[in-house]
């Protein structure tokens, strides 16, 4: 998963994909405690992966704030 991938989505969207990455990576955690982890690497992908989607939903949120309060702007003006 590329962040390019990630922008096209909607929020909804990044949302349940956090939700599922976020259960991936509490079922990762389970094999590792009980030595049952065949892929060690996929925990550091799914965390950045994590990291990737939170991101994007914070510049999404910055970018919607921003065109909310220039608006407000423009229409004080």
């Amino acid at each position: 998963m590329n962040a390019h991938e990630l922008r096209d989505k909607t929020p909804d969207e990044l949302r349940d994909q956090l939700a599922s990455l976020k259960k991936e990576a509490f079922n990762l955690r389970f094999q590792q405690a009980t030595s049952q982890m065949e892929n060690t690497a996929r925990m550091r992908a799914v965390r950045r992966d994590v990291a990737r989607v939170k991101t994007i939903l914070n510049e999404k949120a910055a970018g919607a704030a921003s065109d909310a309060s220039s608006a407000d702007t423009a229409s004080e003006a």
